[in-house]
């Protein structure tokens, strides 16, 4: 079985993968996820209606992170059981967007720090469903990879 993205059109697969956002053709704001084809600029200064598909910046510095102690409800499925906690990162990227995700498999909140540059990477979940996760970029001279 081949996996497929997720959720369709939010993100590209590949060696350099991107999440896909859309910027408003009127005013320029920028937005993830992507608007919809028949949506509207959220900016309230602006009343433009068509967006520009553009690939965002593949890394960009953790502002945040957090790890989800709790199984979140259905219609989430655990990866194990019984369930494992897994880490949150809210990843400013350079485009000025706050992008939150889960953080790549191997890493959790141990090997996260605020103002740390993370990457996007793409991992199967399930066996199926393909997920962007952010994968904290290693220093020069630290592990270079879990």
């Amino acid at each position: 079985m081949t996996a497929t993205p997720a959720v369709e059109g939010w993100f590209t697969t590949g060696p350099e993968p991107a999440l896909v956002g859309s910027r408003c053709t009127t005013c320029t704001t920028l937005y993830f996820p992507p608007v919809a084809p028949a949506g509207f600029c959220r900016n309230p200064a602006c009343d433009g209606e068509e967006f520009a598909s553009t690939h965002l910046s593949r890394r960009g510095r953790i502002w945040s992170y957090t790890d989800a102690r709790y199984q979140p409800p259905a219609p989430y499925v655990p990866a194990t059981d019984p369930y494992q906690p897994f880490a949150l990162a809210a990843v400013e990227l350079p485009e000025g967007l706050t992008v939150l995700g889960q953080v790549a498999q191997g890493y959790g909140v141990a090997d996260l720090r605020v103002g740390a540059e993370a990457e996007l990477v793409v991992e199967v979940l399930h066996d199926e469903l393909l997920i962007w996760r952010w994968k904290p970029v290693v220093e020069l001279g630290a592990e270079a990879d879990q």
